[in-house]
């Protein structure tokens, strides 16, 4: 995935300002930065959820189309999990997850039910199926909602702070899912508050400040050395707690 010189406003805020970043194939991109820096922005960029005022954003050497049926192509290979779990509540865990793949890929719906009671054997969720979202924790959701996205066979995996509306102890929970993925090699652009999992499982961490990209590095290299004054600061806030 490229992402080359993207720019956005919101009237007159510049949300995101000229923000390169590559993510190669099985490469797991975490992306931190303070509350307002364009994390979340940046993400729903990646499958146009936000649309970009300047730039390109490229996934597996296809330009992200602005409209149409040519999107709605390009967004089934691109998962996202968001804050919010976003699942349907009057239909089952089950029918969640098997919905898109039966209407956006045509895929039989008992090859659909399989695959989604694999998926959430895989979440450690195979005997919630038959539930609606109501009935689960929000840990549980949130998997639930992990386990739709992968439903799609996407070829990159979004996540937009996955575990900020959870209570701390599910947090756990979700993050384990997660890294399993990141173990599989799937390719991801995670944004994340949570450090010790950006520490962990990230191979490359971007830190992200007034919608810019201010340093990139791999993991160990930016916990223990950050190269701007402003990572500095924000690792001492963050890490000090």
């Amino acid at each position: 995935m490229r992402i080359s010189h993207v720019t956005k406003y919101y009237g007159d805020f510049k949300a995101l300002d000229d923000v390169s970043l590559d993510i190669h194939r099985g490469e797991v991109v975490a992306v931190i930065g303070a509350s307002g820096s364009g994390k979340s922005t940046l993400c729903r960029t990646v499958n146009r959820l936000e649309t970009v005022s300047a730039g390109s954003v490229v996934i597996d050497g296809v330009p992200l189309p602005e409209e149409g049926r040519e999107l709605a192509r390009l967004r089934a290979d691109v998962g996202m999990v968001f804050q919010a779990f976003n699942l349907f509540p009057h239909r089952s865990v089950l029918d969640n997850i098997t919905l898109a793949p039966t209407r956006v890929r045509k895929v039989p719906v008992p090859h659909a039910q399989q695959r989604a009671r694999e998926l959430l054997e895989r979440v450690g969720l195979a005997d919630q199926a038959a539930k609606r979202p109501a009935q689960l924790s929000g840990g549980q959701q949130q998997r639930v909602a992990i386990a739709r996205a992968l439903a799609m066979d996407p070829k990159v995996m979004l996540f937009d702070e996955p575990t900020s509306a959870l209570d701390p102890e599910m947090i756990t929970e979700v993050l384990d899912v997660i890294q399993d993925l990141a173990t599989s090699g799937m390719t991801m652009l995670v944004v994340t508050h949570e450090m010790g999992f950006a520490r962990s499982v990230a191979d490359r961490v971007v830190f992200m400040d007034a919608g810019q990209v201010v340093e990139e590095a791999e993991p160990a290299s930016f916990f223990s050395s950050p190269r701007t004054e402003r990572a500095r600061a924000f690792l001492s806030t963050v890490l000090s707690h």
